[in-house]
Parts: structure tokens; sequence; C-alpha cells
């Protein structure tokens, strides 16, 4: 049975949202343009000698170079091993914040955005002084006996990816969370009548339902460390060079604008590529799921 809308309600509903449209295109044209400037000036810029010619040499310099690719792969490392352990604590703490009472998981997730509240250097500089040799942590493994001498926790790459793990989880929470809250609990209640075991309802209920919450925070927690720069600068101790530590380096030290700005366009068409592969993948999961036959 088809359903046909009132000519004059169809009419008013056209005029509605052009008036809306009209209300953000200020804000549209700001933020685009906020968007878009910047990157031709790179563009162009990538393309320029210091002397103002234009020429291919700056790509060929970087991209020939294997500092370049050490750099690509050091950056795709950290923020592979990120998004791992966001995951293996995300997903837990997001289900039990979901399973927990309102009231109580209120004050869970304060204490889980509680990092968000402070400046991304001082807890960069926080973990310094845990993991360094004589920080909180070594001495505690070394008071108690469980190691004979001090571990390497600061200054490479394991430091920079528990700093930049701990800054993620919580914006990788945020979206799982929200997906699992919105779970009809009656489906948990009627998977587990039915003789499903804890593990079982979360892998075949929970965990489905909520993937749209998982792909949208890993989507999150990837492509904002794939730019991540204080957390690798302090804490890899220079020892840890991902593309943005690279570029930061190209100008402060040789004051090169085409080769830095081929490394920025290097980075955002890896951003780009890594969205686009996020995006298709959850799109086969939710095709697959509709086109699924139920028994």
């Amino acid at each position: 049975m088809t359903v046909t809308m009132d000519p004059g309600l169809a009419a008013d509903a056209r005029r509605e949202r052009r008036f809306f449209l009209s209300l953000s295109l200020p804000a549209l044209f700001i933020v685009g343009l906020a968007a878009i400037l910047p990157i031709v000036w790179i563009i162009r810029q990538s393309f320029l000698t210091t002397g103002g010619e234009y020429t291919v040499g700056n790509y060929e310099k970087v991209l020939s170079s294997g500092l370049t690719w050490s750099a690509l792969l050091t950056t795709l490392e950290l923020s592979f091993g990120t998004l791992a352990i966001c995951i293996l604590l995300g997903i837990p703490l997001a289900l039990a914040l979901a399973s927990a009472r309102p009231r109580v998981a209120n004050v869970l997730m304060a204490f889980v955005m509680l990092p968000l509240w402070t400046s991304i250097l001082v807890r960069t500089y926080g973990w310094l002084v845990l993991l360094r040799r004589d920080g909180l942590i070594n001495a505690a493994l070394t008071g108690s006996g469980l190691t004979a001498e001090p571990l390497p926790l600061v200054y490479n790459f394991t430091g920079t990816l528990i700093g930049m793990a701990h800054y993620m989880l919580p914006l990788f929470l945020l979206p799982v969370y929200a997906a699992m809250r919105d779970i009809d609990a009656n489906l948990v209640r009627a998977s587990a009548s039915m003789g499903a075991t804890l593990g079982q309802v979360i892998r075949t209920v929970v965990l489905p339902l909520s993937a749209g919450g998982i792909f949208s925070g890993s989507l999150i927690v990837f492509i904002y460390t794939i730019g991540f720069f204080i957390t690798p600068a302090v804490l890899g101790g220079g020892k840890v060079n991902p593309l943005s530590t690279r570029i930061e380096r190209t100008l402060s030290t040789f004051q090169d604008w085409g080769s830095a700005s081929v490394l920025g366009i290097l980075l955002l068409v890896l951003m780009c590529l890594i969205g686009v592969m996020f995006l298709t993948a959850r799109r086969l999961l939710m095709r697959n799921k509709v086109g699924t036959p139920h028994a």
C-alpha cells in the first residue's frame, strides 16, 4: 500500500528544510573555508622550492627517503596498538557501565571522563613521572621484589603507547557505551532464558547490536592517533618518530616547507584511506546483518 503525502504538507516540509539549511549556511561556509583553504595552501606549498619555483622534487625527495616510510610504519603501529588497547579495555568497561545502575554508571563515567578535563600536556608529563626509571611504578615494582631493576617504560614505544591509550580510551568508550546502553534488556533476558551463557549472550547479542558504536569509536581512535604529536614527542624521547614528529623536525631543523607539506599531504591521504576502509567495513557488516535470514 502506497501512502502519498498531501501536496500542501510536502511543500511545507520542503520550506522548513530550506529554512533550517539557510540558518546553517554561515556556519557551513566558515567551517568549509577553515577546512579547505589550509589544505589548498599545503598542496600548493608542496610543489614550491625554497625560492618559490614550482617543482615535483619535494615529492621525489620525501617519497624516496627511508625515514618517511619508517615514520609511516611507526604511525600505523602506534595507531593500531592504541586501538587494540582501547578495544580490549573499552568494550568490557562499556559493558560494565551499561549493566550498572544509572547512578553508579554516572559516577563511573565521571571518573572515566576525568582525563579529558585536564590538558594533554599535563597528562603526558604525569605519565613521564610515573613511568621513568625512578618513577612511582618502577619504585613499586622494585620495592615489592617483582623486578630486580627498573623497567624501561618511558622514552620508547611502550611508554608512548601507554600515554596514547590513556588519552583515547574515553573517546572510544563514549560511542560504545551509548550503543550498549540502547540495547533492549529484554533481548538479553530472552537469550539467557533460552539457555545462552554469559559469553554467548555477549558474543551473539551484545556485540552485534553495538557494532555501530564499536566501529565509530575505532574510527575516532585511529584517525585521531594518526596525527598525535605531543605524546610521542614527550614519552618517546626522540626515539619514537611518527609522521607528525617528522613534520615538526623538517620545519624546525631544515625550514623546509615543501617537504613538510608533502608529509602533511601523506598524512591526510592516510587518514582518508583509513576512514574509507572503516566506513566500508561498517557498511558491509550492516548489510550482512540485514541480509541474514532469521530462523
